[in-house]
């Protein structure tokens, strides 16, 4: 398998030459070679995080020192800048511009949110409004209502993504993880949007606030539902894969699968008893229920830890309908390759069966590494 191009050359010198051409064309006064010397002076030492604010340091020092006259410069940046693929991000360039307003315009809020509306369709501001969320929080919590309005979908998406309570690389905003409340307000206003970019930003607010607030996230999506608007269907789903992965049984009559199946015969068989590293493994279920039902079937195994403890992860199997008293089989092959991600340790190791999040059969195998 081909070793993946990590995400942090997506900053590198050319993305330097990039920004510094950007800058010049509408800055004559741009220094873009003195720029570029700067910005990649030890540039490749550098994450991807630590990249964005070496960057916007360098920024600091080639552009005006007072906010409001950068800003001008960012907003024809913005104006003059590639048209971005819809709903996509083709490149992370821009994102230094972007949150150099959350560094050095925090004291011009009003200001900062003008621009910030023109440069997020670049790449994304949802990393650069969580600083204004913190110090300014009534003030952005209003400027991202105001936004759920917008013709543009990345401004849109803008509202949602930046208030997530777990967004991913971003600074956390723990007043949010423990009360959600004004999320609600953003999620409402977006949960019927017609692009499906917006709506996915809405569905992974709803997961990570799942994490915290199950009950409540499962009260508002049955509210949801009652509206039968085509728009919200897969956004529910989406937005409750957290709770499906986790085995809540209350979140699968939400989704329109059997409350309470009775299953009369069930049987889960490996194909080996023993098997080594860089085998597959051939997974065969049978079941049988007493009436029609629809499952979610999914597996977990348990791969043992250095400290001979398991440790599970699960894996999609099938979504299903059955027929009364008639077996239904399933089967499923699940490779153990080496992986960068995953280091593998010898033992018995087990694999469980899921309906509906219940375990519902067991079988194990051993693996010699």
């Amino acid at each position: 398998m081909a070793e993946q191009t990590p995400l942090k050359t997506q900053l590198g010198p050319a993305a330097v030459e990039q920004l510094a051409a950007a800058l010049k064309s509408v800055y004559p006064d741009f220094d873009a070679q003195g720029f570029i010397s700067q910005a990649n002076h030890h540039l490749d030492e550098l994450e991807l995080k630590g990249r964005v604010r070496h960057l916007i340091a360098v920024l600091a020092a080639h552009l005006p020192c007072g906010f409001c006259e950068t800003a001008r410069i960012l907003e024809q940046v913005a104006e003059a800048w590639p048209e971005q693929p819809q709903g996509q991000w083709s490149s992370f360039t821009a994102w230094p511009l972007i949150d150099y307003v959350s560094v050095y315009g925090l004291d011009y809020p009003q200001r900062a949110f003008s621009l910030l509306e023109k440069l997020t369709p670049l790449f994304t501001a949802e990393f650069a409004i969580r600083s204004f969320l913190n110090r300014h929080f009534e003030l952005t919590h209003q400027q991202l209502l105001q936004w759920t309005r917008h013709d543009n979908e990345h401004v849109r998406r803008l509202a949602s993504e930046g208030i997530r309570p777990r967004l991913p690389w971003a600074q956390q905003l723990p007043a949010l993880r423990k009360d959600p409340t004004p999320i609600w307000l953003i999620l409402e206003a977006l949960k019927t949007d017609p692009s499906l970019y917006v709506r996915r930003s809405v569905a992974n607010n709803l997961n990570d606030i799942s994490k915290d607030h199950p009950e409540a996230v499962m009260m508002r999506c049955r509210e949801w539902q009652q509206l039968q608007h085509k728009n919200t269907d897969w956004l529910i789903s989406h937005g409750l894969r957290t709770l499906v992965k986790s085995g809540r049984a209350e979140v699968y009559p939400l989704l329109g699968f059997s409350d309470k199946p009775v299953i009369t015969a069930i049987g889960l068989q490996l194909s080996e008893t023993q098997i080594k590293l860089g085998d597959a493994l051939r997974l065969t279920l049978t079941l049988t229920t007493q009436e029609s039902e629809r499952l979610v079937v999914d597996y977990r195994i348990g791969y043992r830890r250095a400290d001979g403890r398991l440790g599970w992860k699960v894996f999609k199997w099938k979504n299903i309908r059955t027929q009364g008293g008639e077996p239904l089989t399933l089967t499923k092959s699940q490779t153990f390759k080496p992986l960068s991600t995953r280091r593998y340790y010898p033992g018995e190791h087990l694999v469980e069966c899921l309906i509906n999040g219940q375990m519902a059969a067991r079988a194990g195998f051993q693996l010699s590494v």
